[in-house]
């Protein structure tokens, strides 16, 4: 019997479709320096993890039973993926899974942005009783996102489903992606209606000085997509979302262009120095924070245990 180590934990959807074929499914949270031995102890063969776990060549050496990793989610930067490979170990995840749940979230961050409401709520509780109408004051400069240029950096999945959610608000929508020319987007309706907005490639350059506003999509870099050149780029005024990688944005430069009044916003789901962000990043004014929650909803979750579980049987049985 295969058994399977889901350390990061796994949908009830996607135990039961695996223990139906015949799979044993284990959910004991493992610590990183104990997995080896557990999982030699326990002959386990496949072993799921999401971003907390790290699944290095050290690891995969050490366990010569391991058949498949599975990654619940997109980016495969904890996993050792071309040494798993050369082993002879399957690696799997699930790209589609979780589009739509951080696609809305980074709408959750860019509404926060806008309305200030990621301040707001800082001093609503401190200062709502006493200084009621300063506040109002002082949060009463908000805009509207309908009629505005969003610009995705990355137009995979997630590109897509954030372009959809742009579109229906009435935003336009730039993108910049090395790998895609042209994308299709399909915006639909409860009503099974559906608009479809044939959208071109544009320099990164050009979005950077056309938007409104930044969401980036990109796997992890070696470098920063956005730096202090690309920051200068945008507009005066514009906002950031990054709910994507840590490292993918300058801190130090957004924080000088937040500062600086250059940018009027930022979002950020993911952190350079995750998982410790930097205190100044924390206790900005101008951020709107969240812990890099971007695929954790229920429906995102399910999918997920779902996606890999079909892969698991198909792969395995």
């Amino acid at each position: 019997m295969n058994k399977i180590l889901a350390n990061d934990g796994i949908s009830e959807s996607g135990i039961q479709l695996l223990e139906k074929e015949g799979f044993e499914v284990i959910t004991t949270k493992v610590a990183q320096e104990q997995l080896e031995n557990y999982i030699n102890k326990n002959n386990i063969t496949v072993l799921l993890v999401r971003s907390a776990t790290q699944v290095n060549g050290a690891l995969l050496d050490a366990c010569p039973g391991l058949k498949l990793v599975g990654r619940g989610g997109v980016g495969m930067d904890n996993i050792d993926v071309a040494h798993a490979k050369s082993k002879g170990i399957q690696v799997v995840n699930t790209p589609a899974a979780s589009s739509q749940s951080v696609a809305e979230l980074v709408f959750a961050h860019l509404l926060n942005g806008v309305r200030f409401l990621h301040d707001s709520n800082r001093s609503m509780p401190l200062e709502g009783d006493k200084n009621f109408k300063m506040l109002k004051k002082g949060y009463a400069k908000g805009t509207e996102l309908r009629g505005k240029t969003l610009g995705i950096i990355g137009m995979g999945r997630i590109g897509k489903a954030t372009a959809e959610l742009a579109l229906g608000m009435g935003m336009k929508v730039l993108y910049n992606d090395h790998y895609l020319e042209t994308a299709r987007i399909q915006v639909s309706f409860f009503d099974g209606q559906s608009v479809t907005f044939n959208l071109t490639s544009s320099p990164i350059e050009a979005v950077l000085k056309a938007s409104d506003f930044i969401s980036l999509h990109v796997p992890a870099q070696k470098d920063y997509v956005i730096g202090k050149k690309e920051l200068e780029l945008m507009k005066t005024g514009a906002g950031i979302v990054n709910a994507s990688r840590g490292g993918t944005v300058d801190e130090e430069a957004l924080l000088e262009a937040l500062d600086a009044d250059k940018l009027s916003f930022a979002g950020l789901d993911v952190f350079e120095s995750e998982p410790s962000p930097e205190i100044k990043i924390l206790m900005h004014p101008k951020i709107s924070l969240s812990p890099h929650i971007g695929a954790a909803t229920k429906e995102a979750q399910d999918r997920i245990g779902v996606e890999l579980a079909a892969q698991i049987i198909t792969l395995l049985k």
